[in-house]
């Protein structure tokens, strides 16, 4: 079974890989006029973003334990 800490530490590398895409997103939103789409994904990305790193928190914290 894994450890909550290795748990944490994926979903850490999960959140580094949206992050990379909340990046990519707003890249590609400078270079088109029509960046409504992508600002609505870099939204919600980010919300994920976010969460993600709630729930890495709330891992490492109940490892403390």
């Amino acid at each position: 079974m894994e450890s909550l800490d290795e748990l944490a530490d994926e979903v850490a590398a999960l959140e580094r890989r949206v992050a990379d895409a909340i990046f990519d997103t707003v890249r590609a939103q400078l270079r088109s006029d029509e960046g409504d789409g992508a600002k609505e994904l870099e939204r919600q990305l980010s919300k994920v973003r976010r969460s993600l790193q709630k729930a890495e928190h709330l891992l490492r914290r109940s490892e403390a334990d």
